[in-house]
């Protein structure tokens, strides 16, 4: 789906690759694009940026873990705004450790990572349907078709946004919607690089982001959001389900579904490499 002259919504449009996305939409003409994000200085600041004249923005400062203020994020855009044809389910976090990472940062994982997915699609679906089709995007991750080192509650949640999104693009296809799923690699935002931006909460311990942020950075470049974004439009454009910014990733994807074991393998010395240094 073209966005030229859409209504598009972008959850965690803030800053990284959501902030991005913002600003590549309006350059390739959307009507108007609803910035949803719970960090409200970062939206203004993030619209004075991209939008200075606040001409084809508006702001929805919206925790995305509570279902009934992603719903009514999206409710306010549709009667305030107009009707939403392409909806970038993107607000993501990372949390590192293991399985004896506390339940919170599982549930946060899964709060954020997988559930607004499935709200932003219960209450979108039917409304595309009727209007005769619209798109979807989830922002997955590489890690959500490999795996990252030293943060399993980061892997493991953004593999089951995969899985959903693969579900509701096979299951909606039918009926007029498009759904896609952006599985970049590293790129340069304070998710992957944490000295970038680390706020009072602890996210995991200094030798865990550390892990998963090297095991990133040696598997391929680091690309900027800028980059993404583009990417990420002209897929949509074109239709595709899986987008992928980073080429190499297809060739391990290819490598691991030839020989899992050897996969693993190859993975588990690089982890005891990675954790000696």
């Amino acid at each position: 789906m073209d966005p030229n002259g859409k209504v598009c919504a972008v959850t965690g449009a803030a800053s990284g690759i959501g902030k991005a996305l913002v600003s590549e939409l309006l350059r390739v003409g959307a009507s108007h694009v609803a910035m949803i994000d719970l960090d409200d200085d970062g939206l203004r600041l993030t619209r004075a940026e991209v939008d200075p004249e606040s001409k084809s923005t508006s702001l929805h400062p919206t925790d995305v873990r509570i279902e009934s203020e992603l719903v009514g994020a999206i409710d306010e855009i549709e009667s305030t705004v107009g009707a939403i044809s392409i909806f970038f389910s993107n607000a993501g976090i990372s949390r590192s450790g293991g399985v004896e990472a506390p339940d919170e940062f599982w549930l946060d994982s899964w709060n954020v990572n997988l559930m607004p997915h499935v709200w932003a699609a219960r209450k979108l679906v039917p409304l595309m349907e009727a209007r005769g089709g619209g798109h979807l995007i989830q922002t997955a991750s590489a890690a959500g078709l490999l795996t990252v080192l030293g943060a399993a509650p980061y892997a493991v949640s953004k593999h089951a946004a995969v899985a959903l999104s693969e579900w509701m693009a096979i299951t909606y296809r039918p009926r007029g919607i498009e759904v896609s799923c952006l599985c970049p690699q590293g790129v340069r935002t304070p998710m992957l690089f944490p000295e970038l931006k680390r706020g009072a909460e602890q996210q995991g311990t200094i030798a865990e982001d550390v892990l998963a942020q090297s095991a990133v950075t040696v598997a391929g470049d680091v690309r900027e959001p800028e980059d993404v974004a583009r990417v990420t439009i002209s897929a949509v454009k074109e239709g595709r389900f899986l987008i992928l910014p980073h080429p190499e990733v297809s060739d391990y994807l290819k490598g691991m579904s030839n020989d899992v074991d050897g996969w693993i393998s190859r993975m588990s010395r690089l982890s005891e490499r990675i954790s000696s240094t």
